[in-house]
């Protein structure tokens, strides 16, 4: 039987382009996350490295059975005894032209228990001429996951999948009852979309949203927009990390997701309809 209740953390970081430095940064603020009673403790994004473009991006991918990130993830997981979420990390491909932006979950002994390529590319062009094609780098995953926790299905996903509902209700509908959404998101998008988008998914789907976060400025000046956050399933936000580096924890009730479903029953309620003639998207 699921445990019901739980202590989530969320630790923020503000990634450099050097491996080695980043993953200590990241594993003492795990420690200081477990130290407050965190049993499930869920990484950024690009945990290890944030660089841009291609060729800096696959001179740090690794493969599987290379990346220095697993090994020091599955120890920390061991020493801290916490269920831990290494947000993503980019894995070399066999041929060496692309990587996958793969999550990693790690049970307290230290196994990996599921991992998930990002399925949807951030290729986007923004105001002010910042422009980003993760499509050119990153291969797209084609799968979803839900992976058990002792508290729940956890259903996986990275940064931008979050625009994409429909991953979202499939994975609810598997049966998470807990979402991660660990992310890089631009200082842009972030403040225009970031609590708005977090906070829908956790309504649409009855679930708990924990989404820890990329922030402050990175290689080349890109920006990222921190507020690493957990949702109730009811859309309140539990805790909000801001924009300094560190970590936030909150107090996880597994039956309000019973709760918020039996009031509002919406992932029962799909009916099938008739599609429209296809229009051209504004854009095209």
């Amino acid at each position: 039987m699921a445990a019901s209740r739980f202590v989530a953390a969320c630790v923020q970081v503000n990634a450099g382009t050097e491996i080695d430095a980043n993953l200590a940064i990241a594993g003492d603020l795990v420690r200081r996350a477990r130290d407050r009673g965190a049993d499930f403790v869920a990484l950024p994004e690009n945990v290890a490295a944030v660089v841009l473009g291609r060729q800096m991006v696959l001179e740090r991918a690794e493969p599987v059975d290379s990346h220095p990130g697993i090994p020091f993830f599955a120890e920390l997981a061991r020493e801290t005894g916490a269920t831990l979420l290494a947000g993503s990390l980019s894995i070399a491909l066999p041929g060496g032209t692309q990587a996958a932006n793969r999550s990693f979950l790690f049970d307290p002994a230290g196994q990996v228990v599921a991992t998930y390529d990002k399925i949807h590319m951030f290729d986007v062009d923004l105001a002010g001429g910042e422009s980003y094609r993760e499509s050119e780098t990153f291969r797209p995953g084609e799968r979803a996951v839900v992976a058990p926790t002792p508290w729940g299905g956890l259903g996986m996903t990275i940064c931008y999948d979050v625009r994409f509902a429909y991953l979202y209700r499939a994975l609810a509908q598997a049966g998470a009852e807990i979402l991660s959404v660990p992310a890089a998101f631009t200082r842009q998008t972030g403040e225009a979309h970031w609590h708005l988008l977090l906070r829908a998914r956790a309504v649409e789907t009855g679930c708990f949203v924990v989404a820890p976060a990329q922030t402050g400025t990175h290689d080349r000046g890109r920006q990222t927009f921190g507020h690493s956050l957990i949702v109730a399933p009811w859309g309140e936000i539990l805790a909000d990390a801001g924009e300094d580096v560190g970590i936030v924890t909150a107090e996880i009730d597994m039956a309000r997701v019973r709760e918020a479903r039996a009031a509002v029953p919406a992932l029962r309620h799909d009916r099938e309809f008739a599609l429209p003639p296809a229009l051209r998207l504004a854009g095209e």
